[in-house]
């Protein structure tokens, strides 16, 4: 499926402003010739590792950090555009595989019990990150779509490391390369070293956490979303969660994810 298909299940559709960015593309046929610095060649799985550490683009350039506007959309719209995108904190950076998406009407948004001292960053203007514990255990990262007091956002499911994987190795406290190192939003939050104290920062600005223009994605598949059971029967149904088709840096149940939507 193309991410430019608009996912849409019951609301009108909104304007649809393109993200007023210049995108930097990198070359994913070209391979690079020197080994990685952080991965070792032990199995298939860090020959994935290999192939986005080896991107010219975000390693011998400085990539874009994506302005304000790349987030003035729908969170429906934004979701699936992150796909590719980096996430970068200190000497780690993350490309996104997987995301689910949460719009202000949504039964399963925390946005449905309005402002409160938690949830005041989900309110404020898209490109915040919005981060909260689940459980009290797991740091959850979402980023802020829309305007200014709509009360959406996309969480971050899942990433694929790119750099800094002793330092995610560290924080995570697991040895191993596997996607099992970064496949589940509280191994995100880990990974980046991030705590709520994060919950408001712009993304757009450069230093701390931020996010950085990627590769556009082509195909994706689709699904509902995890462990929102309390929701509305509606919105359990609604296919809002997105993960880059064929990548193993997907969490967990990967057999309700589908490369085309399907009745709800």
């Amino acid at each position: 499926m193309k991410i430019t298909k608009r996912f849409n299940r019951v609301v009108e559709p909104l304007n649809d402003p393109k993200p007023l960015i210049t995108k930097i593309k990198p070359n994913l046929k070209q391979k690079s010739k020197t080994k990685p610095r952080t991965i070792k060649q032990k199995s298939q799985s860090q020959s994935h590792l290999r192939s986005l550490e080896s991107k010219p683009t975000l390693l011998l350039e400085k990539p874009l950090i994506l302005g304000s506007e790349f987030y003035q959309i729908d969170a429906l719209d934004l979701a699936p555009r992150l796909l590719g995108k980096y996430l970068k904190r200190d000497d780690v950076v993350l490309q996104i595989t997987e995301v689910e998406a949460y719009r202000s009407n949504d039964s399963a948004c925390h946005g449905r019990v309005g402002v409160t001292a938690r949830t005041a960053p989900l309110f404020g203007a898209g490109g915040h990150a919005y981060v909260y514990l689940c459980y009290g255990l797991h740091t959850m990262l979402n980023v802020v779509a829309d305007k200014e007091g709509i009360g959406s956002a996309v969480l971050i499911r899942s990433c694929a490391p790119v750099t800094g994987l002793e330092t995610i190795k560290a924080r995570r406290g697991l040895d191993t390369e596997k996607p099992v190192l970064l496949t589940g939003p509280g191994k995100v939050g880990q990974a980046l070293g991030i705590s709520t104290d994060w919950s408001g920062h712009a993304l757009f600005t450069p230093g701390g956490l931020e996010v950085l223009d990627g590769p556009e994605v082509q195909e994706i598949v689709v699904g509902r979303r995890v462990g929102i059971e309390y929701a509305l029967p509606e919105d359990v149904g609604a296919l809002w969660r997105f993960a880059i088709a064929g990548s193993p840096w997907i969490s967990a149940p990967k057999n309700t994810l589908s490369p085309t939507p399907t009745p709800s």
